[in-house]
């Protein structure tokens, strides 16, 4: 789905590393006056497994054991976003000078949005990014939407409506990375957004605990399973799916000792386990469209889950009448749609436009988000 650079407009380079850890992509992208978004290249950048691990264990709400440790990841993982960045320059033989701005989300280690006071981190040191590149770096977007009473999450609702909206449907934008997230466009209406609950993450930590293998391929683990009723009754027992939007969640809220402590004392196989995780996934997306979109005829799909046919089957099955289809039909590639969005949210951040959305985060008004580093 690469395209050829137009030389009058500008580049945009944007890094996203979400909640499963499982590489940082990273997309250059140009902007066209009259609209939309031109995808340049992308790549995925693996993260060194020391470091990966180290996040993991922080995302599921394990402690940091210093300041001085703190200090140490935040700078690595900003180096590592740097590398990510010059590699994809390298790869599309694009000079740094020719690129505007990167949009660095950085990784999540702790996202509280529900406490007193709320608040949400990312790490990733943005000035090792600019200083590494030479190229500006916008960064830290989700705090200013925290501070304005929001979540901070999710931010892709923006960037969905400016490039997917349609006035001749309702219709929905669905990425399954490491958390399921819903946005929500009506023809007519107020757009909304929120997380759905675990999507990959907890499906590929189970993978790799019982398989050995770091995610499911085309759900095949899954398949070869049955689901277990009982077991999909407890976890959507767990109070948060009942929470009213806005919402937002991540590892530290679903992670293995969590789907672990649901297991019972009955023996469930791994491949059932495996399936039911997949049809929570299911559930959970169905079950919110169903309550906040009933009307729905559309869900694009985006994230790592869009490569998953069993879990498509089944989102296709519990949705009946629902077109449920890769967002690469409508221009924006699925593996980078996160990646380029943050790269569009750098370039709302240097024009002084806001990039949240208040009716999706709760947020108190519109914000510019991020703050920026000059390279």
């Amino acid at each position: 789905m690469t395209s050829a650079v137009d030389p009058t407009t500008p580049l945009y380079l944007g890094l996203m590393s979400g909640t499963s850890a499982d590489g940082i992509d990273a997309a250059l992208v140009q902007f066209p006056a009259e609209g939309g978004c031109r995808f340049v290249q992308g790549l995925t950048h693996d993260w060194d497994p020391a470091i990966r691990a180290e996040l993991i264990a922080l995302g599921e709400g394990g402690t940091i054991t210093s300041l001085d440790a703190l200090g140490r990841l935040d700078a690595q993982v900003g180096i590592t976003f740097a590398a990510a960045a010059n590699r994809l320059l390298g790869s599309a033989r694009i000079d740094r000078t020719q690129v505007q701005a990167i949009g660095s989300h950085g990784q999540t280690v702790r996202h509280r949005p529900l406490a007193d006071p709320a608040f949400t981190m990312q790490i990733g040191d943005a000035n090792r990014i600019a200083e590494l590149t030479g190229i500006t770096t916008v960064a830290d977007f989700r705090r200013r939407d925290v501070a304005a009473g929001g979540h901070g999450a999710p931010l892709m609702p923006a960037f969905h409506l400016a490039m997917l909206g349609d006035s001749d449907e309702d219709r929905a934008v669905l990425n399954l990375g490491g958390i399921g997230n819903l946005t929500l466009i009506p023809r007519e209406g107020t757009p909304r957004g929120f997380d759905t609950g675990p999507a990959n993450a907890l499906m590929d930590a189970w993978c790799q605990r019982h398989r050995g293998e770091p995610f499911d391929a085309d759900g095949a683990f899954a398949a070869s399973g049955q689901v277990d009723a009982a077991l999909l009754a407890r976890w959507l027992a767990d109070p948060w799916f009942a929470l009213p939007p806005p919402k937002s969640t991540g590892r530290e809220q679903f992670h293995l000792a969590w789907a672990q402590a649901q297991l019972g004392e009955g023996q469930v196989s791994g491949a059932d386990v495996q399936a039911t995780l997949l049809e929570l996934t299911a559930a959970t997306v169905a079950d919110a469209l169903l309550a906040h979109l009933p009307g729905a005829k559309r869900v694009l799909v985006c994230g790592g889950g869009v490569r998953n046919p069993q879990l498509l089957r089944r989102l296709r099955a519990r949705l009946p009448g629902v077109v449920i289809e890769s967002s690469a039909g409508h221009g924006l590639d699925p593996d980078y749609l996160e990646a380029m969005g943050f790269a569009w949210l750098a370039q709302r951040t240097l024009a002084g436009l806001p990039g949240n959305l208040p009716s999706v985060s709760g947020a108190r008004g519109p914000r510019i988000l991020g703050a920026i580093h000059p390279g």
